[in-house]
């Protein structure tokens, strides 16, 4: 029967085969065939494509691993942010957010939440499109015919929520992932040819053990945990690597791929969304589950944590998602998470380990923080050797000395803490007291103590150990997203080199999070972060695993980073108090670094006013900006980066009196403009909005379907206004 099917028909019959039992034994964790029938089914695909090499096409199973080792990763926009969620550690917290999202809805409506496992791995966001092309002629820019089916044509890593890196070499790898979505389960699932999914990589525990396996067999340092290991497979530049760490995914978005509605949700509900992922044949995790209730919910992580440990992959904690999108519209966002959903967090593990000794690591803004060198313990699927002891105040509550056994705990993404000190007849008592030093450690400058501080700080602003923190600090994602200067290159760049800073990070045992401690043996490259905009391409061709690819490629990112907007370049200054937050609120406020410095170093006793009417921003705060901004050598650096360059684009918020000192509370849909819409007029006009009804509240703006906010506004007399008398409001006095 074989004989009589063309070359071209015993290639799809075979990718169809294959694909089928991929899906079974990658997605659904079933096997039908064994590992020698199914090696016997690809590598007689790979003879007939080597025989037709006319017919070999890009979504054909035998073309998940292939090509050269890439020189890097392009930045890629996300069709919209992919944002980090809200916390919530106890019960309580759950609660008062499950009450926020019902004050928020009218009370007549039906509220239901998913409920999925929160993996502990790297979010990814994969795009589909059309197959487009000619397949008979296996040609095309995506190698098929139009014939209903979708292709993978991108995987981003989230990178900074923002734009990520496309990785789609690695991700054609991973098994668990579609490379196509045939027209009959498009159809099943009622999904367009354009669509996009997003999702968690994970490195299976047996996956990571087998690794580390091999790691340790090479001679190499085992990886930490599974998350970690996941991360830098997915950003290995050769995709035979990522092939044989098998990493998974699980699909838990299904997101619009093209036109004005790119980046938005595509079914009417999460659970939609997850059945016609599942339908698509994507992996979804089977423990998902849609509640009427938070109590419910709370029962589902109770179940989830009862699991936990039988699972094969890492978790730690469970997701709490708004199941209706329409829903989910009217609850927006913050300014950095979804207000419709929530990550509830498990308790911390804990283990018990003997304190061997205790080191200070220098920060960018010189503060001194006391660092527990631990015998290693493993704690919730990582091994830990350091744990913070935060300040001296701390080491006094535990009363903790050196030699002791203490308890230890981490707890999701927390950096590991000492919470008490473990006494019985198995765990005597230590002896050594931990003594603060006087001095820096690295530059030897007497250490400071402020008034009403718990912190000890180096106040040398020339502070090696302080300039290596600046550095890194101004160089990643969030800030000026440099790519390649990372911990190893600012290690060179200021004259250590690798073996130095391998050795001193593993004495200091804290990974990119201590400033290499010996003195360079080499003249250093920088000085300050404006001597990044100064770095040649002979300069660091001198540096070791640098070559003409990767200096170009870095000297590229230094110079894009020039057009970085205000407030990365506020938030890369390190300017006490101020974060991300803050920095986007000054840049809004004021427009350019220009009115920001003169209204910071003003004398006249009403300018300080124009810092402290800032949103969010207090005394103590406004202070920290002032001083900044009062110091020569601050200004200095702000010359120097202008002169290189640096561009700092920001767009001032046109600003107005006419809602100056009151207060508003929104609620409900309004008819012609957004909840974030309503509160940037609001703000603009000198008002503020705020989150709940009070006696000080002065009107609440209430749109169709109003919640029980409204309610509480008319027991307490707060004046009540929908849109168009908002837009009344706003208009200037006559």
């Amino acid at each position: 029967m074989a004989s009589r099917l063309s070359p071209q028909q015993q290639i799809e019959a075979l990718r169809e085969e294959i694909r089928r039992h991929e899906h079974l034994y990658y997605v659904l964790d079933a096997l039908e065939i064994s590992d020698a029938e199914y090696d016997a089914l690809m590598n007689r695909l790979k003879a007939l494509e080597a025989e037709h090499p006319e017919l070999v096409t890009p979504d054909s199973p035998t073309q998940r691993v292939g090509g050269k080792p890439r020189e890097g990763f392009v930045k890629t926009p996300h069709s919209r942010p992919m944002l980090s969620l809200d916390n919530a550690y106890s019960e309580a917290e759950l609660r008062a957010w499950d009450q926020r999202v019902r004050d928020a809805l009218p009370s007549t409506e039906r509220v239901r939440y998913v409920c999925e496992l929160k993996l502990d791995g790297l979010s990814l966001a994969l795009h589909y499109a059309p197959e487009t092309g000619n397949r008979e002629q296996g040609t095309g820019n995506r190698g098929a015919f139009a014939n209903g089916a979708a292709l993978l044509v991108r995987g981003l890593t989230r990178g900074d929520g923002t734009i990520g890196e496309d990785v789609t070499s690695n991700v054609r790898t991973i098994r668990s992932v579609p490379l196509r979505v045939d027209a009959a389960k498009l159809k099943a699932a009622k999904l367009p040819g354009s669509f996009e999914v997003r999702g968690e990589v994970v490195l299976p525990q047996a996956a990571f053990l087998k690794m580390n396996e091999q790691r340790v067999a090479q001679g190499l340092a085992p990886a930490v945990n599974p998350r970690n290991a996941a991360a830098g497979t997915i950003r290995t530049l050769e995709p035979n690597i990522v092939a044989q760490r098998r990493l998974d995914f699980y699909a838990y978005f299904l997101l619009h791929g093209e036109g004005d509605k790119a980046g938005e949700m595509l079914l009417p509900t999460q659970t939609e969304a997850l059945a016609a992922l599942r339908t698509a044949g994507f992996r979804v995790n089977t423990h998902a589950t849609t509640v009427d209730s938070i109590d419910q919910a709370l029962a589902f992580i109770a179940k989830a944590e009862g699991v936990r440990d039988s699972l094969g992959y890492e978790i730690d904690g469970v997701v709490i998602k708004v199941d209706a999108v329409v829903q989910q519209r009217r609850l927006g966002f913050t300014g950095k998470a979804p207000r419709w959903a929530i990550a509830y967090k498990f308790p911390a593990r804990a283990g018990i380990t003997k304190l061997e000794d205790v080191l200070f690591q220098v920060g960018r803004t010189g503060k001194l923080t006391p660092v527990a060198a631990l015998s290693p313990v493993f704690i919730g699927g990582t091994t830990v050797s350091r744990a913070t002891l935060h300040n001296a105040d701390e080491i006094a509550r535990l009363g903790v000395r050196i030699g002791d056994f203490v308890q230890v705990e981490r707890g999701g993404d927390v950096i590991p803490k000492i919470i008490s000190v473990v006494e019985d007849a198995q765990h005597p008592r230590g002896a050594e007291q931990i003594v603060f030093p006087t001095h820096c450690p690295r530059c030897k400058t007497l250490l400071v103590r402020e008034e009403g501080e718990v912190d000890y700080r180096c106040v040398n602003a020339s502070c090696p150990a302080r300039l290596e923190e600046e550095l890194r600090h101004f160089a990643s994602r969030s800030v000026m997203n440099i790519e390649g200067l990372g911990e190893v290159m600012v290690a060179q760049l200021l004259g250590h080199t690798i073996a130095e800073h391998e050795a001193d990070a593993a004495a200091a045992g804290v990974e990119s999070e201590e400033a290499t401690a010996d003195a360079p043996t080499r003249e250093a490259l920088v000085a300050s972060v404006a001597d990044i905009y100064t770095l040649t391409k002979e300069q660091l061709l001198t540096l070791e695993r640098v070559g003409e690819k990767s200096a170009d490629s870095l000297l590229a990112q230094i110079e894009n980073s020039k057009q970085a907007p205000l407030n990365r370049v506020l938030l890369g200054l390190g300017i006490r108090h101020v974060g991300e937050r803050t920095a986007q609120a000054l840049a809004d406020e004021f427009g350019s670094l220009d009115e920001l410095i003169a209204a910071s170093t003003s004398a006249t006793e009403g300018e300080e006013d124009k810092l402290t009417r800032v949103n969010d921003i207090g005394p103590k705060v406004a202070a920290s900006i002032r001083d900044f901004f009062s110091n020569p050598t601050n200004l200095a650096l702000i010359k120097r980066l202008k002169k290189l360059g640096l561009t700092m684009p920001a767009e001032k918020r046109v600003t107005t009196s006419t809602l100056e000192g009151l207060t508003f509370v929104l609620t409900g849909t309004l008819p012609t403009m957004t909840r974030e819409a309503a509160k940037e007029l609001i703000e603009s006009a000198g008002g503020k909005v705020s989150g709940s009804v009070s006696k000080k509240t002065n009107y609440v703006v209430a749109g169709e379907e109003a919640g029980s906010k409204l309610d509480k506004a008319q027991s307490l007399g707060v004046p009540i206004l929908d849109e168009a008398g908002l837009r009344a409001l706003l208009q200037p006095a006559k």
